[in-house]
């Protein structure tokens, strides 16, 4: 065979050889599997042109990326310098290792393909690079479904949706109810899941969990679960807890009151009905009369609550709750629950308006209604002291200071803080019986000045003044009163005083208040006001202010005394004058030397 002969022999053997090995045939060698290199987004993938113990020559090699099984130059490395091809990945390559390595930087999902090195001396090489991409996704996200699930539903209905945002690959996603992990199954779980690409070639993850509930899943805790791998590893994040809205009807109603234990008249009470179904029925309450057996219905809030701002006896009686489902207009009954509004009634005392002659008797009683045993008690008002513990008080040998108010208490001892009281005034009959006799106060010329005056007596007294001014009358109780006259001090006034005249049908007294001009104050116009310091009968008198005729008085003894002492002491001169004053030894000398001097 001639040389053209081999040459076509020894092309056709290679070209046999290169179709069995593209078609796979068996006994031939396979491609060797790529060299895997893992690095996260964003980070430098480190691309090595064989193992490191490889003898090859590194000085002159070419780099292809492979992307759906086309090559594509991206980098030359001749006589140890490289140099990078157009196209996406120009400014991203540098070599390192004194040529032996291929940086690639900033990496980005669209980098996950197989790079292809080829050595030219001395012997043509080709090795092969797995780059696989990782980037952790973000915490993910979930909502529940706003709308709730009624546990009437015959398919499973979306309880909540989780989101896991920029990852790759696609992370896994588990879903879990109380800790526990969720699989699909037929009729009551499903869980569907759909990714969306984004421009920077990461995955956002959707993943909605579809379930059939029940009653019992009212505080099912619901969270999802992504699984994840980086470079490191595996790893996983959580979502939050979340619980959905569960609807199911109510099985069973009934009712509170509060507060509990024993009432009152004016108690705040409020009537609660309650069940156990979600949303709870439409409520009515009834209540029926312990004593004519009728019903009344009545309308509570929209909570289900009837409030009772101020509890009465009529309130009293048996309550019971009714509960109806809107959805399936089942109606269901709470047990009835009597209440009980423990009452005292108003007061009654006889007589209404006591009165009596001084040194009579009264005898005052006291009547009251009430559920529950009640106690009685009177005491003096003005004082507090309890007179009688019962409903009866005896007053005998009646002075006119028993006059006034007497207050009857009717307490319940099993119901703390119920109790009623009546005030009742008695009456002494008597002339008018004035706070002062008489008053004496110092005034300022042109002053205005209040007069008061207070009277009591029974019948109840009129005030008159004996001047003129602007009289104003005051009820201090049912048998007193108290006048205030405002009048101008004009020396007619200081002259005269102010008479208060105090009268009824059986008789009449007076109180007079001198008015004494204070020159020690000032002329100016001003207000003074003279008013009862002490209570006093009518006998009694209010100490008195000094009188200016004393004070002149007192001047004229100081005069004469003093006149009495001067004339003594010239009396007592001249006799000494004339040697008729006796005097001492050693005195006598001294006044003769000093008159020799």
């Amino acid at each position: 065979m001639g040389r053209p002969g081999l040459a076509c022999a020894l092309l056709l053997a290679a070209c046999c050889c290169c179709c069995r090995r593209a078609a796979g045939v068996p006994g031939e060698a396979e491609p060797p599997t790529p060299e895997l290199v893992e690095v996260e987004v964003g980070g430098t993938a480190l691309l090595k042109c064989g193992p490191s113990h490889s003898p090859g020559n590194f000085s002159h090699m070419d780099w292809f990326s492979v992307h759906k099984e086309k090559p594509t130059l991206i980098f030359r490395v001749r006589k140890g310098q490289g140099q990078s091809e157009p196209g996406e990945y120009q400014h991203r390559l540098s070599l390192q290792d004194r040529g032996t390595t291929l940086a690639l930087t900033h990496i980005t999902p669209h980098d996950e393909r197989i790079f292809l090195c080829q050595g030219k001396r001395p012997l043509s090489q080709e090795h092969r690079i797995q780059l696989r991409v990782y980037k952790a996704p973000e915490e993910p996200t979930i909502l529940v479904n706003p709308l709730g699930i009624s546990v009437n539903s015959k398919e499973p209905v979306e309880v909540a949706t989780c989101v896991g945002r920029n990852g790759y690959p696609i992370p896994q996603v588990i879903w879990y109810k109380n800790g526990h992990s969720l699989k699909e199954e037929k009729n009551r779980v499903h869980i569907q899941s759909s990714q969306i690409v984004e421009s920077s070639g990461l995955y956002t993850l959707e993943s909605v969990l579809k379930a059939q509930l029940a009653k019992e899943d009212k505080d099912a805790q619901f969270y999802c679960e992504l699984n994840y791998r980086l470079p490191s590893g595996n790893h996983m994040k959580e979502s939050q807890e979340v619980t959905v809205q569960v609807f199911y009807p109510a099985e069973k109603v009934w009712l509170e009151v509060e507060p509990a234990g024993m009432l009152k008249e004016g108690d705040r009470v409020e009537i609660r009905c309650l069940a156990d179904g979600n949303p709870p029925p439409h409520f009515t309450i009834s209540k029926q009369n312990l004593s004519t057996k009728e019903i009344e219905e009545m309308t509570p809030e929209d909570t289900g609550t009837l409030v009772l701002e101020s509890a009465q006896k009529e309130h009293s009686g048996l309550y019971q709750c009714q509960g109806l489902d809107l959805e399936t207009m089942a109606s269901l009954l709470s047990d009835q629950q009597e209440l009980l509004v423990n009452y005292v009634s108003d007061i009654w005392v006889s007589p209404a308006a006591p009165e009596s002659q001084e040194g009579g008797s009264l005898t005052l009683a006291c009547e009251a209604e009430s559920n529950q045993a009640v106690e009685f008690q009177w005491l003096r008002e003005k004082t507090g002291q309890v007179l009688e513990k019962g409903p009866v008080l005896q007053l005998h040998n009646l002075k006119r200071e028993a006059g006034g108010g007497y207050r009857c208490v009717a307490t319940v001892p099993s119901v703390p803080g119920l109790n009623r009281t009546r005030l009742v005034h008695v009456a002494i009959f008597g002339s008018p019986w004035m706070t002062l006799k008489e008053r004496k106060m110092w005034v300022s010329e042109n002053a205005v000045l209040n007069l008061s005056c207070e009277a009591s007596g029974h019948p109840r007294p009129t005030i008159s003044w004996s001047v003129e001014g602007t009289a104003q009358e005051q009820d201090q109780d049912p048998l007193s009163v108290l006048s205030v006259l405002s009048v101008l001090v004009t020396p007619e006034l200081l002259e005269t005083g102010a008479v208060c005249l105090a009268s009824n049908s059986l008789g009449r007294n007076s109180t007079t208040i001198f008015l004494e001009l204070d020159s020690s104050r000032s002329t100016g116009p001003r207000v003074s006001t003279a008013s009862p310091s002490v209570r006093a009968n009518s006998t009694s008198t209010e100490k008195k202010l000094p009188e200016p005729e004393s004070k002149g008085v007192a001047i004229v003894a100081v005069t004469v005394c003093v006149l009495v002492l001067a004339v003594l002491g010239a009396v007592l001169y001249f006799f000494y004058k004339k040697g008729k004053l006796p005097c001492g030894r050693s005195g006598k000398q001294e006044m003769e030397r000093n008159t020799s001097i």
